[in-house]
């Protein structure tokens, strides 16, 4: 039973009220809890009153059912979803309570050849050796694999390096588990238009739901359809775009929820559908001193059709090499002194000069001379150019061997930077823009002039093939000097995003620091749909606030770190 007569009076009544309700996992309030749930990995700071680590589903009820029947009489009261805690965007943290999925949801269901299903606090890392049991990959995992929760997965709609391949979480999540604002976990999946009329006819919030957001969505559903951003990949706003389908007649509101960051209910159980794992795989590495000659050497790679197209700048490059000694709780004393040796015939090259961008070019095959050959179809056709070339090795294991040492260069560049440029930290604000890789040569000049002259030290990596980068600068927050860089470079870095028709987030979500700046993209009248769509599925108002439609930069700004 919950309480909604009778006018809570702090996180002590919130807790009491819980435990008479049957709540069965953990509720903290201590300093050094709150202290730890402060932080993601963005550059915002937002102190918990409570964070609640639910058992099970029934946990997840009782948590909603609470707030949402206290939250008139206690207007500050809210719930934010957690995992790991890698949000780089200030997704999960917030100032009332925090729900962590690490603590409980763990459990590994079930693993086939095709599909999988999983609770939200798996990690990554204990999630994908099961898949390879079976041969199978769920393969949008981010570069923070051995740090991410699929449920930050899924929340963020992340990708990674293979979505040029094969696209993003929302390709891969075919049902859901999932807690209503109305306190009640149902399952979530696509359904035919003879399956949502029966839903629209139910008496109840489920019903509701979703007659409303079809009427929504078919009332606007040209200028919503429009409103899909023209890239390879997108996690801004709602993807309201996906979830009905005139043509084939689906209702998908799982399109709705993933990428969602937890502003529309919270997910408690995850169907994926898998991919095959190729057996073979075999890298180029292009040494770039001249970006001028992207123009003709993307189009060249994205026509041989390759697995994975990454790079990273001599920034990332140099800070690899002084830092090497610090990956041996990765790869342990031996692959640390394995990577040192593997850069030596590297390293003879750049006594030529170092390059400004290396890009790495990757094929998977069903055998070895398959890759082999589109690895030397690929080298022949760059081969009039300027750019210098390393055919790497074919292995199994394509971290293990020459090309080890760019995939730790590539996945751990943001690691390095959080944990060992000590005078200065990671301020991930521009962090993952996307442009139509055929403007990258005009694009990435005109970013680089950006960053010069708000005089930023910043790495740039990402994904060559889809356009997508991640620039983190490193600065001084506690600094007001390095604070006020913050919103005119943020407004410039923008400008050219959308100037050469890109999205501000390909992966990393809106949260605290994007939310901001959705009407710049998307316009008042579709902010006004996603506002629409919030509050249909949200009408309280108690999921995750601050984040996509109801950012604001003043309330971002106030809530920067001034510490680390």
């Amino acid at each position: 039973m919950i309480v909604t007569d009778t006018k809570l009076k702090g996180m002590d009544d919130i807790k009491n009220e819980l435990k008479k309700a049957g709540f069965g996992g953990e509720l903290k309030d201590d300093p050094a809890t709150l202290d730890i749930y402060s932080h993601d990995a963005s550059m915002f700071e937002l102190r918990p009153k409570l964070v609640a680590a639910p058992r099970d589903g029934k946990d997840v009820e009782r948590l909603v059912k609470l707030v949402a029947a206290n939250k008139k009489a206690e207007p500050g009261l809210s719930l934010t979803a957690r995992s790991a805690g890698t949000c780089m965007s200030g997704g999960a943290i917030n100032d009332s309570i925090i729900i962590d999925f690490r603590q409980h949801f763990t459990k590994i269901e079930k693993v086939t050849s095709r599909s999988a299903q999983a609770q939200p606090g798996v990690l990554y890392r204990d999630f994908e050796p099961q898949t390879l049991k079976h041969d199978a990959l769920m393969p949008t995992y981010p570069a923070s694999r051995d740090l991410a929760s699929i449920g930050g997965m899924v929340n963020n709609n992340s990708g990674g390096e293979k979505s040029l391949e094969f696209g993003k979480t929302e390709d891969f999540v075919t049902e859901l588990k999932f807690v209503f604002a109305d306190g009640v976990e149902r399952t979530v999946k696509p359904l035919s238009k003879l399956e949502l009329d029966k839903k629209m006819n139910q008496k109840d919030f489920e019903g509701e739901t979703y007659r409303k957001l079809f009427w929504l969505i078919e009332k606007n559903y040209d200028r919503i359809k429009a409103a899909k951003p023209h890239v390879s990949k997108n996690s801004t706003g709602y993807n309201l775009w996906d979830v009905w389908d005139r043509e084939k007649q689906i209702f998908d509101l799982t399109k709705f929820i993933v990428g969602a960051q937890g502003t529309l209910g919270f997910v408690t159980d995850i169907h994926f559908r898998l991919v095959p794992k190729r057996p073979h795989s075999g890298l180029l590495i292009l040494f770039m001193h001249d970006i001028d000659d992207l123009g003709e050497v993307i189009p060249k790679v994205l026509e041989s059709k390759p697995a994975t197209f990454e790079s990273f700048d001599d920034a990332t490059l140099w800070l690899g090499i002084k830092f090497m000694p610090s990956f041996h709780k990765m790869l342990g004393w031996r692959g640390v002194l394995r990577l040192f040796l593997s850069f030596i015939p590297t390293g003879l090259r750049f006594w030529r000069g170092i390059p400004k961008l290396i890009l790495m070019v990757e094929f998977n095959g069903e055998t070895e001379d398959e890759v082999r050959s589109k690895v030397h179809a690929l080298h022949s056709e760059l081969a009039k150019h300027r750019a210098r070339y390393e055919i790497n090795g074919f292995e199994e294991d394509p971290t293990e061997g020459k090309s080890e040492k760019f995939w730790v260069m590539r996945r751990y560049s943001f690691q390095l930077l959080r944990s060992k440029v000590k005078d200065k930290h990671t301020a991930p604000f521009i962090d993952d823009l996307v442009v139509p890789p055929a403007r990258l040569s005009e694009f990435l000049p005109k970013i680089r002039k950006i960053i010069k002259k708000y005089d930023l030290f910043a790495t740039i990596a990402g994904h060559m093939g889809d356009g997508n980068f991640h620039i983190i600068p490193l600065m001084k927050l506690e600094d007001p000097r390095d604070r006020r860089k913050l919103l005119p470079a943020m407004k410039e870095v923008n400008n050219l995003i959308l100037k050469y028709g890109g999205s501000l987030s390909g992966e990393h979500n809106d949260g605290l620091v994007r939310g901001p700046w959705l009407e710049q993209m998307y316009g008042k009248e579709m902010m006004k749909i996603f506002r629409e769509a919030k509050k249909i599925m949200d009408p309280e108002d108690i999921f995750n606030p601050h984040k996509k439609v109801d950012a604001t930069w003043d309330y971002s700004f106030g809530h920067i770190r001034d510490h680390f």
